[in-house]
This record gives C-alpha cells, structure tokens and sequence, in this order.
C-alpha cells in the first residue's frame, strides 16, 4: 500500500510535468489562467487538510470532490471571456457535479455541521494497517495524498477546458455535441449504477434490521443490473466521462496529445490502485466475492 501511495504522489507531480512538453505549450492567457486557478485549488487543500486534522473526518475532499471541478471550469470559463466551447463544457461539467453531489449527500456525506458526515470506509480500515496507526504518518498520508494528490487530481482533470483557448481553437461544431452526448450517457450509466446499488444496500440493510430471510441479499454486494455486467460500472463511467471531457481538447487543438492531457491519465491510474484495495476489503467480507471476480470483469464485461 505504502509503495502505491508513493507511486500516485509521484505520478500527480512528474506527470504533468511531463504532459507540459506535449503538443503546442500553453499561451499566455491560458498560463494566466492555471495560476488564478492554482491559488483556488491551493486553498481548497489547506482548508481539507487542516478541518480534516482537527475533526478527525479525512473525507473532507469528498465533499468537495463533486463541487470544485464545476467552480474551477466555470472560473476558467469566465477568465476566459465565455467561449462557447468552455461554456458548453462547463455545463457538463455541472451535470456530473450536481449527479454526484445528490448521490454523496443521500448516504450522508454532508451535515449542517459541515465537517462532519460520511467517512470513507477505506480510510478506517487503512488507519488499522501497519504503520499508519501512527499519527504523524497518518498526518503525513492525509497531507500528501488525501488532501494534495486528490485535489490536485481535481484540478487536473478540469484543465481540458482552458485548450478551447487554443489559438488555432475553431468554432463548435458535430464532434463536440457528440462528445457532449456522450458525456451525458455516461452520466445516466453513474446514476443507474449508484441507484442499483443504493437500492440494494437499502433493502439489504432493511432485510437485516427486520429479521427477514436474505435471499439474494446474502452475498452482501450487488451483483444484479449493470453490476453483473461490471464490478465498477460507476467507475468505468467516472473514468469515461473526464476521458471525453479530454477529447474535447483534442477537438479545440488538433492535438491527439497536448498539455491537458494528465488529469484523465492519472484519474484511470487512482481508480485502478482505488478498485483494487475496495475488492480487497470486500473479499476479505464477503465468502462469494472471489467467484464474482472470476465470472465479472472489473471495468469492461467480460466476453470469454
């Protein structure tokens, strides 16, 4: 885990160092635009860090995961002086957010006490691990991953917004309503797959409370609907959606590869490491789970 660790906080810094070099650099506008926006993002993991450290709840990133990537793109959207292409985007980009957002809130995620709510499960069970029982290196863990990497992630996976200053950047035209419908579907296929799995959690947890039989709600995890098709359809749609939003980069540049590109690549490294250690915790849970691996596959169906 702690080499995982290690390894995403080193990609979320080379990485767009690297992608930086890729196709034509970024102008001065949009140069200027990074650097307002960086100030944002710097405050948004001083402020996750430090509520997160004195309250104890780590999951303060999660809160806002579904919230800033809206205000980052309508801010760039608006420094750079409401292109249509930016515009568009960052309706879509309010979609997804409001989608998300309604679905962290009706498991908890949110109270009038902002600071507290839902933590993720993930951060318990790591905290009992080796070595993180420690507080400082688990300060150190929720300093430089929790806070930085995921936030700095966020920021990242947004940036395909700021190309539609390209100076070659052409009107809008049939590829991106295209890509936005794409974008949409990919919506829809989170919602159904989160709802599948609310309902079933839901019923699961009613069945248990009332002393009635379990039936198919014995296994423990859904394996019914788009979730007999995909371990993590939320998630092949999660990585989906911010791989589109990329493609609207290459529609503005031209650019199979340009700058913007490290945010989607990075988000398909961390839901890899992140589906990996949930299965992880679900195998060691459910007996069943391991035969559900074997017959489903992870992020796409499996065909043979």
């Amino acid at each position: 885990m702690k080499q995982t660790i290690r390894f995403l906080i080193g990609t979320v810094v080379l990485l767009p160092i690297a992608a930086w070099f890729l196709g034509t650099h970024p102008n001065e506008l949009q140069i200027s635009i990074l650097k307002q926006t960086a100030w944002i993002v710097a405050a948004v993991i001083a402020y996750t860090f430090i509520v997160g450290q004195i309250t104890g709840n780590n999951s303060q990133v999660d809160k806002l995961w579904s919230i800033v990537p809206a205000v980052y793109a309508w801010h760039m959207t608006a420094k750079g002086g409401w292109e249509a292409r930016m515009v568009l985007m960052s309706f879509l980009a309010t979609i997804w957010a409001g989608r998300l957002t309604f679905n962290f809130a009706r498991r908890g995620g949110y109270s009038w006490k902002f600071w507290e709510g839902e933590e993720d499960y993930r951060w318990e069970v790591l905290r009992k691990r080796p070595g993180f029982g420690n507080p400082i290196v688990w300060m150190l863990f929720n300093l430089l991953f929790i806070c930085f990497y995921q936030n700095a992630l966020i920021f990242l996976f947004t940036l395909p917004i700021l190309a539609s200053l390209h100076v070659q950047a052409g009107p809008l035209g049939i590829i991106d309503y295209t890509l936005a419908f794409i974008f949409i579907v990919l919506v829809v296929m989170e919602f159904i797959a989160d709802q599948q799995q609310w309902e079933f959690q839901k019923e699961k947890y009613r069945r248990i409370r009332s002393g009635e039989d379990l039936g198919i709600y014995a296994d423990g995890f859904v394996s019914t609907g788009l979730w007999s098709k995909m371990r993590h359809p939320n998630y092949t749609a999660e990585q989906s959606i911010w791989v589109v939003f990329y493609l609207f980069s290459i529609v503005a540049t031209g650019e199979w590869l340009n700058w913007t590109i490290a945010g989607c690549v990075l988000l398909i490294i961390l839901f890899q490491g992140s589906a990996d250690f949930s299965e992880k915790i679900s195998a060691d849970k459910y007996p069943r789970y391991a035969e559900y691996q074997k017959k489903v596959g992870k992020f796409l169906p499996k065909f043979f």
